[in-house]
Order: C-alpha cells, then sequence, then structure tokens
C-alpha cells in the first residue's frame, strides 16, 4: 500500500508496528525525529501484521516525508487458486539451511543462506508458492518434525513454520522495490531489522539500529502471554526449557533475526547501558553500539509548571495505552488501597482503549468489582500537557519499558514519578551517574506486579510534602542536565551527517 510516493528521500525509516499506524512513545520518538531534520527527506517503509489490525494514520505527516509504503507481512496473498508444485529439490536444500539457521541460536552468520535464497528468488528459480504448497517443502517440513520435534502437534509445527518463514519472502521482495535512500534507519530488529539487513546487502548503503527495547525480549513477554504474566510476577523467572517447543523456535527465529541485523548494521544505538549490554550478548559487535537517550521538549514541559497550584494535589495520573504490557490492572488494584488512605483522592487513567479492547474491559470491570467508581475515571486518550499541571504523582506500571518519555515529561512539568522497575526507570528516577544521583531521587521505583508497594510508594509521596517538593526538585534538573530533544537531535545529526557522506560500504 502506497501512501505517497517518491523517487528517492535521504532516509529510509524502517518501521515496524509503529507509526504513523500507532501512538505511543516509540512512534513520538519518530515523530520527534523526523520533525527535528527538516532539512532531510524520509521515506517510511512500515512493516505491520494484518490491515485488519490498524485503523487510519494517527500521525499527521509533515512535507519532509516524502514517501510511505505499509505491508502487512500476514495478509493473505492473492496469488490465485493453490496448484501442486514439485519445487526445486536444491531450492528446498537452502530452505533447509535457512531454517537451520534460524532454529540454532549459535548458529555461525558466515552460514546464512538468505543471499543464495535471494538470487534463487531473483532470478525466477523459488517462489513463497513453491515454499507453502510444494511437495519438496512439505517433504523438508515433516523430515524436521521427526528430527526435531515430538512435543507439539504436527499441526502446530506445520503451521508455525509456514507462518515464520513466508513473510521473509515479503521482505525480499520489498527490499527489491524499495526507493533510493541515503541511509537505512531501523528502530527495531525483527522484520524490520532483517529488511534493513537486506536493503544493506543489496545496496551497499549504511544501515542505522536504534532499538527502544530489545525486540527479542520484548517478543519473549509477547509469547509468554503478557496478560498472564501482569497477574504472576514469577513467569518472568521461568527457564526457557520450561516454553513449549513451538515457542522456543519464534524466540530463536527472532535471535537469528536480530544477529543478522547487527551483523549488517554499521552503528548499533540503545537507550540506556543495560540494553547495550544486550544487544552485545545478543550478536551486536561492541565497537559498533552506544547508548543515546531518549529527549523531550523540555521548554515546551518546564512551562507547564507555572499551571500548577500550590501544594501537592491530591491525584494520581496512569498515562499510556490500556494494554497488558503497562499492566493497568496492577495500577487498579494499588489504587484501592491509596483510596482507603486518602479518601479525597483523584485517579485518572489516559490512554487509547482500543487497541486492546478485551483488557480495557477487563480493567473497567476490576474498578468497578474494587468499588473505586468515585475515585477513578478512565479519560480515553488525553494531551499530556492538559493533565500534568493537576497531577500529583504520575504512575507506570509495566512489567516492560525501554526509557519512557512520560517519565521525562512528568518530571519537568514538576511531577515526581513511582514506576516498576523495567528498563531504564530506576536510572531516570535515582540517576545514573554519580553526579546524576546526587541530584536526589524524583520519586521511587517498586518492584512488577506488586500493588501494596506501588500504594505505599505513592502515599509515602502524596502525604509527605517535603519529601514530593525535594522529588519535584530532583526530577526537573535532571530532565534538563541530560534528557533533552535538543542533546538527543544534536547525537542524532552528526550519525546522519556521517553516514550520508560516506560511499556504499564505506566507514560510517
Amino acid at each position: 500500500m502506497i501512501i505517497r510516493k517518491a523517487k528517492k528521500a535521504d532516509v529510509g525509516l524502517l518501521l515496524e508496528g509503529t507509526f504513523p499506524f500507532v501512538s505511543g512513545g516509540v512512534s513520538s520518538w519518530v515523530n520527534q525525529i523526523i520533525r527535528g531534520f527538516p532539512e532531510l527527506t524520509f521515506a517510511i517503509c512500515f512493516i505491520g501484521s494484518r490491515r485488519q489490525d490498524y485503523g487510519e494514520m494517527r500521525y499527521e505527516l509533515p512535507e519532509n516525508v516524502v514517501h510511505v509504503e505499509a505491508h502487512f507481512i500476514h495478509d493473505a496473498g492473492s496469488s490465485g487458486p493453490v496448484k501442486p508444485r514439485q519445487g526445486d529439490p536444491a531450492i528446498a536444500k537452502k530452505i533447509g539451511e535457512l531454517h537451520e539457521y534460524f532454529r540454532c541460536p549459535h548458529q555461525d552468520a558466515s552460514q546464512n543462506p538468505t543471499q543464495d535464497i535471494i538470487k534463487a528468488f531473483r532470478d525466477g528459480h523459488y517462489e513463497e508458492e513453491d515454499f507453502l504448497y510444494s511437495k519438496s517443502s512439505w517433504n523438508y517440513i515433516t523430515e524436521q518434525y521427526r528430527e526435531h520435534c515430538t512435543d507439539p502437534s504436527f499441526v502446530d509445527y506445520f503451521w508455525t513454520v509456514r507462518i515464520m518463514h513466508s513473510p521473509i519472502w515479503k521482505l525480499i521482495r520489498i527490499a527489491e522495490k524499495f526507493i533510493d535512500v541515503g541511509v537505512y534507519h531501523s528502530i527495531s530488529t525483527g522484520y524490520a531489522g532483517y529488511l534493513g539487513a537486506l536493503l544493506h546487502q543489496r545496496t551497499g548503503k549504511k544501515l542505522l539500529l536504534t532499538e527502544h527495547g530489545i525486540y527479542t525480549k520484548e517478543r519473549r513477554i509477547d509469547l509468554f502471554q503478557a496478560q498472564w504474566i501482569s497477574d504472576n510476577r514469577n513467569v518472568l523467572e521461568k527457564d526457557n526449557t520450561e516454553i513449549a517447543y513451538f515457542r522456543q523456535m519464534w524466540v530463536r527465529f527472532f535471535n537469528a533475526l536480530g544477529r543478522e541485523c547487527y551483523q549488517n548494521a554499521d552503528r548499533i544505538f540503545s537507550l540506556y547501558e543495560v540494553n547495550r549490554q544486550r544487544q552485545i550478548a545478543d550478536g551486536a559487535p561492541p565497537a559498533l553500539t552506544a547508548c543515546i537517550p531518549n529527549g523531550i521538549d523540555f521548554p515546551r514541559f518546564e512551562a507547564l509548571q507555572q499551571q500548577r497550584a500550590p501544594g501537592v494535589p491530591l491525584t494520581v495520573c496512569f498515562i499510556g495505552r490500556i494494554v497488558p504490557i503497562k499492566d493497568v490492572k496492577t495500577f487498579i488494584r494499588a489504587m484501592r488501597t491509596v483510596a482507603n488512605q486518602l479518601p479525597d483522592v483523584e485517579i485518572w487513567i489516559a490512554g487509547p482503549e482500543e487497541e486492546d479492547a478485551e483488557y480495557a474491559r477487563d480493567c473497567h470491570h476490576l474498578a468497578e468489582g474494587l468499588g473505586l467508581g468515585e475515585h477513578l475515571k478512565f479519560l480515553g486518550y488525553q494531551q499530556v500537557a492538559d493533565l500534568l499541571p493537576k497531577t500529583g504523582v504520575l504512575v507506570l506500571s509495566s512489567i516492560s519499558e525501554a526509557l519512557p518519555l512520560v517519565v521525562l515529561e512528568a518530571n519537568a512539568a514538576g511531577v515526581p514519578c513511582v514506576t516498576t522497575d523495567v528498563g531504564s526507570c530506576r536510572q531516570l528516577i535515582e540517576g545514573d551517574t554519580d553526579e546524576d544521583r546526587a541530584l536526589g531521587h524524583s520519586g521511587a521505583v517498586v518492584g512488577i506486579a506488586d500493588p501494596i508497594a506501588l500504594a505505599e510508594a505513592i502515599v509515602a509521596l502524596l502525604t509527605n510534602s517535603d519529601v514530593w517538593h525535594a522529588a519535584q526538585k530532583a526530577g526537573i534538573e535532571r530532565v534538563r542536565r541530560y534528557y533533552t530533544e535538543v542533546g538527543m537531535l544534536a547525537q542524532y545529526r552528526a550519525v546522519y551527517t556521517s553516514a550520508l557522506a560516506s560511499p556504499p560500504g564505506g566507514d560510517a
């Protein structure tokens, strides 16, 4: 699906499941980057699951976005009726090698047969239909099942292999037709990162990678069924041996895609040091890695402090998508304890509910069942700037985050935060370096899925004016020093300038 069309652009953004169809942290960051470089032109390649999983675009595209194409890799194709095919046994053998490469977590990157498959595809010797419907492919899948898989049913195995590998052909086609750009910039590994590797191999142009969260870690959480995790914190400690075989296949598959992206990238960025170390552990060359933290428009949020009334507002606010990974249920359970101790408290849940309507309904029912009707309001999507001047404490109850912009925005606006101990939240609340930590805490950090600890931390802030004001002061100064949009854009400007100035195949 082509939304805007151009022949060339400076930067090709490779985006999976985010901007411009999904709002939220990563999409906001992409929007920042695009608008922060009006002198550059951007081409967007959006990779999604199925068209029906996304609504209309959630962002207005600025003029420097000259090209937008969207691909939904799990939509059914339009190749016509299924017909028997013999397939090429030699190419089927290469597909087997690719599967083995994906199946084995420590396979030598030099043995990746992707290029042979691309050549066969380009020369017309093997098509996606050969993989899906040919006798040689069937023989390969049944052989692999007998050799490697005895636990799940063959039906599970068969469809897992098909669904897992079919997008590779779509990505190859996308790479063959994508417009000419000066540098590729993928905002994750996964399918988008693998597309970046294919494009880099095809053109020799530089590939940049910025990971907000670690893709394979997030997909592992998805496979563990995040709604169940939100109520069972110990599952996060489960060993791989307890995961069903086909789930292990998916984890290994995404690990392999990630390694391929790492091996083809010229620069690899994370938001904070812990994730940089995870990238290295997953196969990223250490010399290519660096940290560039998120940054916000500090003057804009600093100005909101002038709208605040004196004192500590008895208002607790959750801002984010109403989805399992944000663990809104733990937040709601904590609010029952908060309301018991602070009868005048007002509680807001502000965020879109359509992404997981069933989970959102469960959250409404939970709030009703806990008798929070007079305290808690579901506000739907709201402008953050409208809420922060009236908020006493902002709460983030997620089971997974990277470097959440909402915490930076709240702190800059003078709102202390209580967060779970995920991603860089402890760094944001307590500081990173010795100099940073000397500023003090800008709130509190508690364990995952612990409503009692969450409630106690919130009440401690709202009932102690001295502690609250000290947290407010620390948060404002921390963002001013370390997390401004100006600083972040300056670092990416240097990266883009260097990459665009380098010849294809040269050093970035």
